[in-house]
């Protein structure tokens, strides 16, 4: 798939965030400078304590940064009071989290259907949109199905056809393979692949090397800094091979 000019969807400079627990004060973000464009796939990394958590609530509009700004798709967040950032959130970006964070006695249609609620589609059009998100990530024949009626890679593909659910701008997955096995983990990883091949920008934030050499672009972040921030050359080259042959 032919890429158009790249257009830029994420931008901070010298984001900072700062936790003040009792007499201390921890600085989770020290000076953050990062731009994500249009199309990308990123990993962050970094051990626990890096930062990685902080930055990713900023991304996804859960949280605001100290000092500095955030720049989502045009719009600056920085400074958006709660109810702002709920509709940015809502709007633009589609969560994928470690625990699948799916409703138990609902279908998984109605799971992927959720979001559509808030932005007022009828029950028809909810059902027929959750139906063709379903089918994107493999599942169409699952839709009357209830969270514990599926394996953990199951509810993590219903849990991908609901941030699909309202075309976002952004996919942010958090730590999407901690709760899987290793066979499964790679399934999921290619279907990210498959989402990121059709245009998806996918940021996710991982620990394992093995997940995040499915990124095409590696961040790691220590103590509150960006340590690296690197193509992985694995994808590069494979990637440069391909157009080699193309020619």
């Amino acid at each position: 798939m032919k890429k158009g000019p790249m257009s830029t969807i994420i931008e901070t400079h010298d984001i900072s965030r700062v936790y003040r627990m009792g007499a201390e004060t921890i600085n989770a973000l020290r000076s953050v400078t990062i731009t994500i464009q249009k199309g990308e796939y990123v990993a962050f990394m970094g051990p626990s304590g890096s930062g990685k958590s902080t930055f990713m609530n900023i991304i996804g509009c859960l949280d605001t940064p100290t000092a500095g700004t955030y720049i989502l798709n045009g719009q600056d967040v920085s400074n958006m009071t709660d109810n702002e950032l709920a509709e940015v959130r809502n709007k633009e970006i589609g969560f994928v989290f470690q625990t699948f964070n799916l409703l138990p006695r609902q279908s998984s249609l109605e799971n992927v259907a959720l979001p559509l609620i808030y932005a007022g589609y009828n029950k028809s059009q909810r059902e027929e949109k959750a139906q063709k998100a379903l089918e994107s990530v493999g599942l169409g024949s699952r839709g009357k199905h209830k969270p514990n009626e599926l394996s953990g890679g199951q509810r993590q593909r219903v849990a991908i056809a609901r941030a699909l659910i309202n075309n976002p701008s952004i996919i942010l997955a958090d730590e999407p393979t901690g709760n899987l096995d290793t066979k499964t983990s790679y399934e999921i990883m290619e279907l990210f692949e498959n989402l990121h091949s059709k245009g998806h920008t996918i940021i996710m934030v991982t620990h394992e090397e093995d997940i995040a050499k499915y990124a095409h672009r590696i961040v790691r972040l220590r103590d509150g800094l960006v340590e690296s921030d690197t193509v992985n050359p694995d994808i590069a080259t494979a990637s440069s091979l391909e157009s080699e042959h193309q020619h």
